[in-house]
């Protein structure tokens, strides 16, 4: 096992009726900018519950963040933040909210182009946030990573900062049942590879942390499908909203190699073509397991035996493992081609020339995926 320094200071409050709880966590006197996506929390009743926990509390509500959240407009909620004097961030929402949020609660505090803070300047400062979260998807909840789109520049832009780890998290299943059954499974797609993404690498003698990923990714396997079949399953969406917490809160990772190179080639197909973010995931994992065979072969062989229970020889193993992903994904309405979303391979070129751009030249975890290799991964993925 590597060294490795861990440090969460979210706060979780998990399960029904926990929205209760904001007035504990948010300081009495505080100007509270609420940022949130559609219309979905008034339908589905969690506005009125964060109104009711706040109430006495001063509110700006922020509309409209997208599902890739755009620059543009959270620069408009930095406007709106400043113009009321707002003093803390409540993201009410998915991870693309809290994304958002994060960028929000950092750009409030920096005195140059928010785009800064996007490109290369680390956020020194940054507004307090806490986040009612109703969709399980990305862990944002509980980490200090956020991805922001700039449209006119067609870019997905990663950030990071210890500052934006949220202050708390109110994880109500409840909150999620009213998803479509596209955000469903997106929402376990994407869970089940920030959890690969950090097992399937090469053995590291960390078996903690390889029993942790198994027990996620069985989980998954097992609940998605439940969760598409009886949206209202509180324990089902219980299990799931955990699953997706643990899969990138950091702990995970501890003393393990990592290989996040679905998700770079994955944010530039989100940033050319707007794919949803988990729908690239499933286009790109299957390719890149099977063009990276080799050097995952022993991870590989585990994950089929594991996870999946596959009997025979070695390559068996790792075709059974590979296949048994995809179908997963495809049984979860998660399609795993690129011409299932109307590209072919005329849109490669454009994906590595963004790659090389981003120098996202040298990916995997042992940073040998180059170019070459990420042109044979989009061909596989045709």
């Amino acid at each position: 096992m590597r060294n490795f320094s861990f440090y969460n200071p979210t706060r979780i409050h998990f399960g029904e009726g926990q929205i209760d709880k904001l007035a504990r966590e948010i300081p009495a006197g505080s100007r509270v900018l609420v940022t949130h996506g559609g219309g979905s929390i008034f339908q589905n009743g969690v506005w009125q519950q964060v109104e009711q926990a706040l109430a006495g509390y001063t509110l700006t509500r922020f509309a409209g963040i997208e599902a890739n959240p755009q620059f543009d407009t959270l620069v408009k909620a930095v406007e709106l933040g400043r113009r009321e004097g707002c003093d803390f961030i409540l993201a009410v929402g998915g991870g693309s909210v809290i994304d958002g949020s994060k960028f929000i609660a950092a750009a409030l505090c920096h005195a140059g182009d928010p785009l800064d803070l996007l490109t290369g300047t680390r956020a020194k400062a940054a507004l307090p946030l806490g986040c009612v979260l109703t969709l399980a998807a990305t862990g944002s909840e509980s980490n200090p990573h956020g991805v922001v789109t700039h449209v006119a520049r067609q870019e997905k832009l990663p950030f990071s900062s210890p500052l934006l780890y949220p202050r708390f998290a109110i994880l109500d299943p409840r909150t999620t049942f009213s998803l479509p059954a596209r955000q469903i499974g997106n929402g376990v797609v994407d869970a089940f590879v920030h959890t690969l993404e950090q097992y399937l690498t090469y053995p590291a003698d960390a078996p903690l942390q390889d029993r942790q990923a198994e027990g996620l990714l069985i989980t998954l396997i097992e609940e998605g499908p439940k969760a598409l079949a009886n949206p209202e399953d509180y324990a089902v969406r219980a299990n799931l909203m955990w699953c997706a917490t643990q899969a990138l809160n950091g702990l995970l990772g501890c003393g393990v190699p990592q290989d996040w190179a679905t998700h770079m080639i994955g944010h530039e197909l989100t940033a050319l073509y707007h794919l949803d973010h988990a729908q690239t995931l499933a286009v790109v994992l299957p390719a890149m397991l099977a063009e990276r065979r080799e050097p995952k072969r022993a991870k590989l062989i585990q994950y089929a035996e594991r996870v999946w229970g596959i009997e025979g020889d070695e390559e068996a193993k790792i075709d059974g493992a590979i296949a048994a992903t995809r179908d997963f994904f495809q049984a979860l309405g998660v399609p795993t081609r690129l011409a299932d979303h109307g590209l072919d391979a005329e849109a490669i070129p454009q994906v590595l020339a963004q790659l090389e751009r981003h120098g996202m030249t040298a990916l995997s975890e042992r940073r040998d995926l180059d170019l070459d290799a990420s042109e044979r991964i989009l061909l596989r993925a045709l």
